[in-house]
């Protein structure tokens, strides 16, 4: 294989982005902490700006460290946290408040409540999951509810939700299949969000927030390194 490839593990407590030459031999690598937010007993949360500068400032390393720049990159892959809950402002980019953690619990009435209606086993066949406040769902419904203006954004199509695990680069089809997953499932949570369409100014699932269209570092301009 020619070229490098650069890998970024966005991790619960650190960021690390390690490259690889063409042998698979690590080339340069670059490792940062970030804060763990404890608001309450059981819950845990983290800033997402923190997250994305740790993500930009790792790669900065890795890439130092190697000796090399972005466009030496044959391949760029990505691992994150998973079930970690981000919900930003569609027009500027910015988080809405804090993510919330995987570890977090603050869901747990919200699953109980929806065991009592006898919904677990709806929930599994529509997911494959079980009603626990590990999982995403719960703390969107938890968002909407709590932070001041999100359900009214939600529902103008103003805000857009990060998240990762069964959701990865969906075509057209794909897109249609997610909202009707989200519809029949999730409203049960009060998530009522994905009831507009999908690619009509709704509130949607995204790969992302777009920072350069909110005037700051994107991808190919964060990421730009040149040699000392």
């Amino acid at each position: 294989m020619s070229g490098y490839v650069l890998a970024i593990d966005q991790g619960t407590t650190s960021t690390r982005a390690i490259v690889f030459d063409g042998d698979m031999h690590v080339a340069g690598k670059g490792q940062k902490e970030f804060t763990q937010i404890y608001p309450r007993s059981g819950w845990v949360e983290h800033d997402p700006e923190e997250i994305w500068d740790s993500v930009v400032s790792t790669v900065h390393m890795a890439l130092r460290d190697a000796g090399i720049e972005a466009r030496d990159l044959a391949a760029l892959g990505i691992t994150n946290q998973r079930e970690t809950v981000v919900v930003w402002e569609r027009e500027t980019g910015r988080p809405i408040q804090n993510a919330i953690v995987w570890q977090d619990r603050r869901t747990a009435s919200y699953c109980d409540n929806l065991k009592r209606q006898d919904l677990e086993r709806l929930f599994t066949k529509k997911t494959g999951l079980i009603l626990d406040p590990y999982f995403s769902g719960t703390k969107l419904s938890w968002m909407l509810a709590n932070v001041k203006g999100a359900r009214a954004r939600a529902a103008r199509g103003r805000s857009l939700l990060r998240h990762d695990r069964h959701f990865p680069d969906l075509a057209a089809d794909g897109w249609q299949e997610l909202r009707h997953r989200c519809h029949q499932c999730l409203a049960h949570a009060d998530v009522q969000y994905c009831r507009k369409r999908v690619g009509r100014g709704s509130a949607r699932y995204s790969e992302g927030p777009r920072r350069d269209a909110a005037g700051g570092q994107g991808l190919r301009r964060g990421f730009r390194h040149r040699r000392s």
